[in-house]
């Protein structure tokens, strides 16, 4: 038995049991010691005969059926490029909550409990019917008692007590196959559950998600096309959210008409300008633009919706990040993988001609595709699979940027069938660059300067009295670390005596040879007697030379910094 079963989770490690037999993984169950889970559960799940894309819709669907837990690992699993392949990651991106609404008295329930007060007291509208339900909560439209129109999205009840409990049944597996299996310590799963653990939970306080609107909302007020519903602070608590309610539809259920009458090109190069500030500016994104996310409101704006997963980006990451983008868009393969590899982490086994050969490949193909099948973000998740592939551990940023990019990709032609994202990353590449300047040069920066500057201008005339009383003592002394130069002596002095020994090796071959003509009455073996002991002497000081080098090289070797 690998792990102790734990009553309260068995329906959880039978679950996840079934899902690694249905996936062709019997050699997990056995490893984690889950065969147990399954006696007595009835009839195993079928191996399935599907492939490709059909089989990551499967695995989507499955996950779908286990609950909000699962379908929210999903999600996060659609971030690794390095795990898993590109139609897996495709699938799992477009999973949805497909869960019934909870009753209206359970709304007004926990509405009241969070704010204080009744909703008839808080509201002059609330309406029964949601506009939406999810695996975490619902959205109700409402109207605050000044007659502003808002949208209220309130947390289904005890959903965190139940994806607790999954995660912990999640943990005590994957602790296990960390200590017991290949597979586990190649992709630390505990280390990996524990940020989802944290990511899900900071997704279940929807004050932090607030916190999101109004910081995008301010990262991009340059933007007049784009619009951020800004949340109401005295009607938001840890399980509702109150924020603008935006009227418009969902890019998905844009018809023919309606494409034509709005401004797609422009909406689309706005759109996706946006996104690269976020990016490769301000170094905090919108995580999931996918086109379920983004309204087209009736003032033929655009509208993000659902903050709750967001990324962050260092300055140095963001650096990368966009040196890589203009990489691939501009077909440099070569600096693309250069990147790639100074982003990742290579580890032990990794083959850098093969990972080169294939994301110039990639990359080509990029060049040679028309507009219609240029899609950036589709390049570097492929980027990102081939470096997994190869040896190479990329950080979870160059997916997400990936991932975004991929939606981007999506809502772009869906607002301009021939938009280009690789012409939007060179055409915005300049005014990028001096935004990221125009960060550098913000006030706090500045002042942080002239500290670090003051700090300088202070303790520099104490340090050149120093060093000139030192210099007028003859105590000033100059250290540098370089090489040892007594290992160098002794490896010059033993190559000059290995060569003076060969030297005279040499010379008393040279002898032996002339000495075979001369006849003399000595004679060894039939042979001139003094001849063979030259001949002797040469190869015993031969033996010995080999023989030293083999001893006292060895022993050397210790003595050699390590590399």
């Amino acid at each position: 038995m690998g792990i102790s079963l734990n009553p309260e989770h068995l329906k959880r490690y039978r679950d996840l049991a079934r899902i690694f037999l249905k996936y062709g993984r019997s050699d997990l169950v056995r490893s984690a010691g889950l065969e147990e889970a399954l006696e007595g559960a009835g009839p195993g799940v079928p191996s399935g005969d599907g492939s490709g894309s059909s089989r990551a819709e499967e695995l989507a669907g499955d996950l779908e059926k286990l609950g909000p837990t699962f379908v929210k690992l999903g999600q996060l699993l659609s971030t690794r490029a390095d795990l898993l392949p590109l139609p897996y990651m495709e699938a799992l991106a477009r999973l949805q909550d497909k869960v019934e609404p909870f009753p209206f008295e359970d709304v007004e329930r926990i509405v009241s409990t969070e704010l204080g007060v009744r909703i008839s007291k808080g509201f002059s509208r609330f309406d029964p019917v949601p506009l939406g339900s999810a695996s975490l909560g619902q959205v109700h439209r409402a109207a605050l008692r000044d007659g502003r129109e808002v949208a209220v999205k309130v947390q289904r009840p005890e959903i965190r007590e139940r994806m607790v409990e999954d995660l912990d049944a999640l943990h005590e597996v994957a602790r296990f196959m960390d200590r017991g299996t290949q597979l586990g310590r190649k992709l630390e799963l505990d280390r990996m559950l524990d940020e989802f653990r944290k990511t899900l939970l900071a997704e279940l306080d929807y004050r932090q998600e607030a916190r999101n609107l109004d910081v995008l909302a301010q990262n991009l007020k340059d933007f007049p096309r784009i619009v951020i519903p800004l949340p109401v602070e005295d009607y938001t608590s840890t399980r509702v959210l109150t924020m603008d309610f935006v009227r418009g539809r969902k890019i998905t259920s844009l018809g023919p008409l309606a494409r034509m009458e709005m401004e797609g090109e422009a909406l689309g190069e706005e759109l996706f300008r946006a996104y690269l500030q976020q990016i490769l500016v301000d170094g905090f994104f919108h995580a999931d633009p996918h086109p379920g996310n983004v309204f087209l409101t009736d003032d033929g704006r655009l509208a993000l919706l659902d903050l709750g997963m967001v990324a962050r980006i260092t300055p140095g990451m963001q650096e990368s990040l966009l040196k890589l983008l203009m990489a691939i868009s501009e077909g440099r393969s070569d600096e693309a993988a250069d990147l790639a590899l100074r982003i990742g982490d290579a580890r032990e086994g990794f083959d850098e001609r093969a990972f080169r050969a294939q994301v110039a490949d990639i990359v080509g193909r990029q060049q040679g595709a028309t507009v219609q099948e240029l899609e950036v973000g589709k390049t570097v998740l492929q980027v990102t699979r081939t470096a997994g592939d190869n040896g190479v551990r990329v950080p979870r940023e160059l997916t997400m940027l990936g991932k975004a990019l991929l939606n981007l990709d999506q809502v772009g032609r869906a607002l301009d069938p021939h938009f280009d994202p690789n012409a939007s990353v060179r055409r915005n590449a300049a005014e990028i660059m001096r935004r990221r300047m125009g960060k550098a040069a913000s006030p706090g920066n500045v002042f942080a300067t002239l500290l670090e500057m003051n700090e300088f201008v202070q303790t520099l005339p104490g340090r050149v009295n120093r060093i000139l009383d030192m210099v007028a003592t003859n105590q000033l002394q100059v250290r540098v670390d370089a090489i040892d130069e007594g290992l160098l002596i002794e490896g010059f002095q033993k190559v000059a005596n290995r060569i003076t020994l060969g030297l005279v090796l040499a010379a008393l071959i040279v002898g032996a040879a002339m000495l075979m003509r001369v006849e003399t009455s000595f004679r060894i073996l039939g042979y001139p007697g003094l001849a063979i002991l030259c001949f002797l002497a040469a190869a015993a000081g031969g033996f010995g030379l080999v023989l030293s080098i083999l001893l006292h090289d060895r022993k050397a070797n210790p003595r050699r910094p390590p590399a």
